[in-house]
């Protein structure tokens, strides 16, 4: 049952009843109370996370007469919102509360990592797993075949902390919140009255191709087995790992390509990426209305992104193009530079300015871009001729 729809039932029917006590007949005020201390009671335990758990573990009877939880055992959560809201176990609108279905345990959730290449293609991998599941002898009762329990002084619960302040309702170790215990010499010998035992599985986990991250795996009802509960899940989130070549985008690649100044001016055919599942992208340049190459250029390859999960459409590949241009010495050998003058395309006119500085520069890069700004040590000033002052020094008017 989702809890925020039983949450606004509740809550209409409790404000309906504390909003109108004096409109309740003499007659129906005793059964009036009881309804609203049952509601009371069932919107503790699903505004209590605590409880709400403990709940779907145990049913009421983790809430007993004689535990310091103070519940009733007639009070029955399903029974309630089966009664008022016509909300039994079949849901909202069935007739009764119907049959009630076992309770489910939790989900078990945990991060896996994989490569890109693994997102492209499609994985399937098995691991070993380790999990609890009902004891085959005694059938999850923790005792013998005749062994007949006796009722836990704590029945299920115990109260924890200062409680005048702040308490905490935790599962009681003895009786593992069921309420009932065995002698030493009357629980399972293949549970030891754990109930359930440990089991080695092999699992597997099948990743199709074009998951991304973010994306989940699950395996139904292999976690922990609980007895009277419906095993959860195990589930598995996808986290991409960084690539070094490629970068995604939805269904998008892209990826850095280089080429030498000739390419670039010239042409080539050659393959420029190895793709993700291994095959070599081979590119012919310049194709037909092509021109050179610049350094930012992009080449869109289409249909050669990730694969779209169930479908074959794929996405695109955009390379982005780097030109790495000849070094210093391999221009000044054998009057290269010379060559290369006379056949480039000559400078345009230069720029006219009637005053002109001849400056020195260095080679470097945008990392110190705007690190120059003094504003950022605000409005004060020294007086360039005496350094050894402490305050700055204003001007006479």
């Amino acid at each position: 049952m989702a809890l925020q729809p039983l949450r606004k039932h509740i809550d209409r029917y409790q404000a309906a009843l504390s909003s109108h006590p004096d409109k309740v007949g003499e007659d129906e005020r005793a059964a009036a109370e009881i309804k609203f201390k049952s509601v009371s009671k069932a919107y503790e335990i699903l505004s209590d996370d605590d409880k709400r758990d403990l709940y779907d573990a145990q049913g009421m009877s983790a809430f007993e007469t004689g535990n310091r939880g103070g519940m009733s055992m007639d009070v029955d959560l399903d029974d309630i919102l089966a009664q008022m809201f016509g909300m039994g176990m079949n849901g909202p609108g069935q007739p009764g509360p119907g049959p009630r279905r076992p309770r489910r345990g939790a989900d078990v959730e945990q991060p896996y990592t994989v490569t890109l290449e693994e997102l492209y293609k499609g994985k399937t991998t098995k691991f070993a797993s380790k999990k609890n599941i009902i004891c085959s002898r005694c059938k999850g009762k923790g005792g013998k075949e005749d062994a007949k329990p006796r009722q836990c002084m704590q029945g299920g619960l115990k109260t924890v902390g200062p409680g005048l302040v702040t308490q905490e309702t935790v599962v009681c170790r003895s009786c593992k919140g069921t309420g009932n215990v065995y002698k030493e010499k009357e629980r399972c010998k293949k549970c030891k009255g754990e109930r359930v035992v440990e089991e080695k599985k092999m699992l597997e986990i099948y990743i199709p191709r074009g998951s991304k991250e973010g994306d989940r795996i699950v395996l139904e009802g292999e976690a922990d087995q609980i007895p009277d509960q419906e095993p959860g899940d195990i589930v598995f989130n996808l986290v991409e790992a960084e690539h070094s070549t490629f970068r995604r985008a939805g269904a998008d690649l892209s990826a850095d390509v280089h080429v030498n100044l000739s390419e670039a001016l010239c042409g080539f055919s050659r393959i420029l990426v190895k793709h993700l599942d291994g095959r070599g992208i081979y590119v012919k340049h310049p194709q037909r209305g092509g021109g050179p190459l610049k350094p930012g250029s992009v080449i869109k390859i289409a249909g050669e992104g990730m694969p779209h999960k169930k479908s074959e459409l794929r996405g695109d590949l955009y390379l982005v193009v780097n030109i790495d241009f000849p070094d210093r010495e391999w221009l000044m050998q054998d009057g290269r530079m010379d060559k290369l003058k006379d056949l480039l395309p000559k400078s345009e006119d230069p720029i006219q300015a009637e005053t002109v500085d001849e400056v020195d520069y260095e080679h470097s890069n945008l990392d110190d871009f705007g690190s120059g700004d003094q504003d950022d040590q605000g409005d004060q000033w020294e007086d360039e001729g005496d350094e050894d002052s402490a305050q700055p020094q204003c001007a006479q008017q």
